[in-house]
């Protein structure tokens, strides 16, 4: 055994110890740093074993090698998160999470769309993506336009489930009494039924923002212009540059956990008053 395997298991054990002290002790830096020290101790422990093995970088490049391929080829990743991020993720993702909610307080009112839509909605829920991405791009062509249509297609019908769901989240008491004050329907919607869906809401925009960069860079796949995430996956693992393949990988994720945590700080900020933000 190598001293490169010796200092792998050496890592993951010290981070491993290290977590369990910090789960004991109080503060917010116990509840920030053992995430932290585990990607740490992950991404040490992946450098070492490949180094000790001495794996091929065909097969798996280590994490140095994937950072020195993003500090050289930044150009090219920020084209292609713009491509493929802020224009079809982004794009379809206002779009579809934007037409659930409205689509949503309409089947709310209409007893008959509830009956009849959300069934549709499991339905095409399990549609797959590969399948409908190429009839996508045959409809709108090969620009970021198709990418946001299988993104609109993705989270559409998560997000109409939600709404319909937090829509039915206020109490019989509370609607009562808004009928007593003789509440239309709309001021009932606005200042009671709205707010007590406000968790579902941000639930469904949560799970429609990890749907959201997956869908686009799937799509990708079927056709694209020369440029965007899923584009250039495709064309480096021809090429057997795994190391650029990594590099999309991880900027992919960076940018789709930064989205993540975007939403969820706006959901602290707007539904501060739930049970579920209280300390």
């Amino acid at each position: 055994m190598n001293l490169w395997i010796l200092a792998a298991l050496a890592v993951w054990i010290g981070g491993w110890a290290l977590n369990i002290w910090l789960a004991r002790r109080p503060g917010r830096i116990a509840r920030i740093a053992p995430p932290l020290v585990f990607g740490l101790s992950l991404l040490l422990f992946w450098e070492f074993i490949v180094r000790g093995l001495q794996v091929s970088p065909v097969l798996l490049p280590s994490p140095s090698a994937i950072l020195a391929r993003i500090a050289s080829s930044g150009p090219i990743l920020r084209e292609d998160v713009t491509q493929t991020f802020f224009k079809g993720a982004l794009g379809g993702y206002a779009i579809g999470c934007g037409a659930a909610f409205l689509t949503g307080i309409v089947v709310d009112r209409f007893d008959f769309l509830r009956r009849g839509l959300l069934p549709i909605g499991n339905f095409a829920s399990a549609l797959p993506i590969v399948g409908m991405a190429p009839i996508m791009v045959m409809w709108f062509g090969f620009d970021w336009e198709s990418k946001a249509a299988v993104v609109v297609l993705m989270v559409f019908f998560p997000m109409l489930v939600n709404t319909v769901l937090g829509l039915e989240a206020a109490g019989a008491m509370e609607r009562d009494l808004m009928r007593t004050y003789a509440a239309s329907h709309a001021q009932v919607l606005w200042a009671l039924r709205l707010p007590a869906a406000a968790p579902f809401l941000f639930n469904g925009l949560k799970i429609c923002a990890t749907l959201a960069l997956i869908g686009a860079i799937v799509a990708e796949f079927f056709g694209s212009p020369t440029r965007g995430m899923g584009f250039r996956i495709s064309t480096e693992v021809g090429r057997l540059a795994l190391d650029m393949v990594w590099a999309e990988i991880a900027v992919a994720a960076l940018v789709g956990s930064a989205f993540y945590g975007l939403v969820a700080l706006l959901e602290h900020w707007a539904t501060f008053w739930h049970p579920s933000q209280r300390r």
